[in-house]
């Protein structure tokens, strides 16, 4: 009992710092997922997206270990794939035990329903898709999946606050006083996504087309933090690949 009321405590902590402030509904939604599934908000299991829980394909993979799944098996449902068109569904199937029949989920990809970056990986997301739905079958899971999500027309709307630095500094003021500096969102996203402050200040001056991401106009800022926001949530394992490549062009430079 005292280190269940511990995780909660804990993901309650991790999920303001990330979130800010939660409705009454949010936190019990969130204690909810901490007692029943043990959920971890700093492992990356559960997002708050515009007022709502999603639990992610990681934490779903997280869940299915601690309950000892017996194994997952994938296949591409041809007949209603078109190659031709980008067009992918996959069916999985979950097998909680030795034993078990197995859970049945369908996942479909395109162009229309996947972010920009991953156009070119929509069999992938497809095959994310599927399995997710297994899993949540499986576990009982009525939450959807952050990779579950097609395509966001915007940028996160949470008030996220950050609580240390990470080296971003964006020329131009502050907006009117009812939203974050640009320095901040970049911030706010980095921490929400745990993503690496110097590969997204590398990929940020490369999107912009400048030297260092100071030197980029505030309007090509903005746009970039709309992208990253929105690759972020679709598909991060695309996004830590795309960074990962300026990892590696850092480490030819040096």
């Amino acid at each position: 009992m005292r280190i269940r009321k511990i995780a909660r405590r804990t993901n309650l902590s991790v999920a303001t710092r990330a979130w800010g402030q939660l409705s009454k509904p949010a936190r019990s939604g969130l204690a909810a997922l901490t007692e029943k599934y043990s959920l971890s908000v700093a492992l990356g299991d559960v997002q708050y997206i515009d007022g709502r829980w999603y639990i992610t394909h990681a934490g779903l993979l997280r869940l299915a270990h601690r309950n000892h799944c017996s194994g997952i098996k994938t296949t591409l449902e041809r007949h209603y794939s078109e190659p031709s068109a980008s067009r992918w569904v996959f069916k999985a199937t979950v097998y909680k035990s030795p034993r078990s029949m197995g859970f049945v989920g369908y996942g479909d990809a395109d162009p229309s329903n996947v972010s920009p970056l991953v156009r070119g990986a929509e069999m992938r997301v497809a095959e994310t898709r599927a399995v997710n739905r297994a899993l949540r079958k499986a576990y009982g899971i009525g939450l959807c999946s952050v990779e579950e999500l097609g395509s966001l027309s915007g940028p996160p709307t949470s008030s996220l606050r950050p609580d240390r630095p990470t080296g971003f500094h964006v020329a131009g003021p502050s907006n009117n006083g009812h939203h974050p500096r640009l320095r901040d969102q970049l911030c706010l996203l980095i921490r929400q996504h745990n993503l690496d402050p110097a590969l997204v200040k590398a990929y940020a001056a490369d999107f912009c087309g400048t030297e260092t991401l100071k030197e980029a106009s505030r309007d090509l800022v903005e746009s970039f933090i709309s992208h990253l926001a929105k690759a972020a949530k679709e598909d991060r394992d695309a996004l830590l690949c795309k960074l990962n490549s300026y990892a590696q062009s850092q480490e030819v430079q040096q």
